[in-house]
């Protein structure tokens, strides 16, 4: 199996090593032909890893390849809650009391390189953090009070972060970590029957309309689940249920992530779970995936400062514009002409290093196949707004849509809904929402949300009352195994 150490310039990492070959960010990010091999993992140790950056799309690429990342994206996420962080490493707490408990000082910094520590008696404890953190380098800050250790801050390093002192057990590490890894997740798991769902009283665009909310709380209560509408200061009382359901529009750097982020630590069945979230709002891993798993999507650029003149040798105008985490239509936009072009293309560069073009394919509808469980569950066709070339349309008077039209699944079709199960599945076994275009014989993924819309009165046009009920089953039948897990 290959081993990539991914980082920002050549001289950043020894290249002399048999165990793994060392690559530029760029380099990775645009070779198509990585992406053909699944074999392949990734060490990330480019100098940034923050959002949206060429470190944090080393890692979001990687996942959309199979290249099992150090650091996966969502370590890179967690390291940014605090709250989060002493959910996580609470379980090791014990570990961490006897570790160092023969210190004098009341703080204490722990460098882990590849899963090791320079000092043996630190071993275990290095090992326990990396396999909860799956970060290759990482600094972890320990303060002691009231005779207890806590763990007080966690850095991601780079490659140039490592004292030079240190450097040649790094590179040692890293090529004993090279032959394979294993992953582990001990959650805890919740024994009662009690659903919150996260709603925003104040959101101008949830996905759930207020008479859908109340038949989702009635479909809970028919299966026997006792379902509760909490609000974003609700946070600390995640642990008292056993699933999450988030209703309001997710995104990264939002307290619907980190809701979900929490909910996951302490063992719920969580809808959308982090990595849906995480996959699903960042159309860069989407493009990457589609065209890993060769589904059909639109002709695809990805872009950044230094290609800006391929966009349109290769996808003419007009086309289409894409802030990778954009979401109802905002932070996508149409380029017109080349002057449109050069004047929204740097725009958009100052919020990501990276953002897509695409080719324009205007339709008079899209389609949404509504997935659950890796199941078809509605299909819609949504027309564009008025006037306007999307779906939804956003101007000085606030944001109006189309018209939505349910279709029996059978009636769809059986090609479009296929599609969207392939698709949905690659992301995992939540509650998701296909868009996809229909030209002809030909169809074009747009997008798979984590985050469906479902509005009484327009997704559940067909099923009425037993959409809602299908979705609380798989609530149900998933705390259910979880509880029987538990008893075994």
């Amino acid at each position: 199996m290959n081993t990539l150490i991914v980082i920002d310039e050549e001289d950043d990492w020894p290249r002399d090593e048999t165990a793994y070959t060392v690559v530029e960010a760029c380099h990775y990010l645009t070779t198509a032909s990585y992406g053909e091999d699944p074999s392949i993992k990734v060490y990330n140790l480019c100098q940034s890893t923050r959002y949206q950056s060429l470190g944090y799309y080393v890692s979001l690429l990687a996942e959309a390849r199979d290249h099992a990342p150090l650091p996966p994206a969502g370590t890179i996420e967690d390291v940014q809650s605090f709250s989060l962080m002493h959910v996580l490493t609470g379980e090791l707490s014990d570990l961490i009391d006897q570790s160092l408990a023969h210190l004098e000082d009341d703080r204490f910094e722990l460098a882990i390189y590849f899963g090791q520590h320079m000092r043996s008696e630190y071993g275990v404890l290095a090992r326990q953090l990396f396999n909860l953190l799956e970060a290759p380098l990482a600094n972890v800050t320990f303060t002691r009070e009231n005779r207890h250790w806590r763990v007080a801050a966690i850095q991601l390093l780079n490659a140039r972060e490592i004292p030079s002192e240190h450097k040649p057990f790094a590179v040692q590490a890293a090529q004993q970590l090279a032959g394979g890894r294993k992953r582990q997740h001990d959650r805890r798991l919740s024994l009662r029957h009690h659903l919150a769902i996260l709603v925003n009283p104040n959101s101008k665009e949830p996905p759930s309309n207020e008479q859908a909310l109340n038949k989702f709380v009635t479909a809970a209560e028919s299966l026997g689940i006792r379902a509760e509408f909490i609000t974003p200061g609700d946070y600390a009382r995640l642990p008292e249920f056993d699933a999450l359901f988030i209703r309001d529009t997710t995104f990264m750097h939002h307290y619907t992530y980190h809701f979900s982020r929490r909910a996951t630590a302490e063992g719920l069945v969580v809808i959308d779970d982090p990595d849906s979230i995480l996959k699903c709002n960042n159309k860069v891993y989407l493009a990457e995936l589609l065209t890993r798993y060769s589904l059909p999507a639109p002709k695809t650029l990805m872009v950044h400062r230094d290609n800006i003149d391929d966009i349109i040798p290769t996808l003419s105008l007009p086309c289409v514009l894409k802030q990778p985490d954009s979401s109802f239509s905002i932070g996508v936009t149409k380029a017109e002409s080349e002057h449109d072009l050069r004047e929204k293309v740097p725009e958009l560069l100052e919020k990501s290093d990276l953002i897509l073009a695409q080719e324009w394919l205007p339709t008079d509808f899209d389609w949404r196949i509504g997935v659950i469980d890796q199941r078809p569950l509605f299909a819609c066709k949504y027309f564009m707004a008025d006037g306007h070339w999307q779906i939804v349309k956003h101007d000085e008077h606030g944001w109006s849509d189309g018209p939505t039209v349910a279709v029996p699944i059978a009636d769809a079709p059986e090609d479009v809904v296929r599609t969207a199960l392939q698709a949905a599945n690659l992301i995992g076994n939540g509650f998701y929402g296909v868009d996809i275009k229909q030209s002809g014989k030909q169809l074009y993924i747009i997008e798979i949300n984590d985050n469906p819309n479902v509005d009484a009165g327009n997704e559940d046009g067909v099923l009425h009352d037993a959409l809602y009920r299908e979705v609380m089953s798989v609530f149900l039948k998933r705390i259910e195994e979880r509880k029987n897990r538990r008893s075994a």
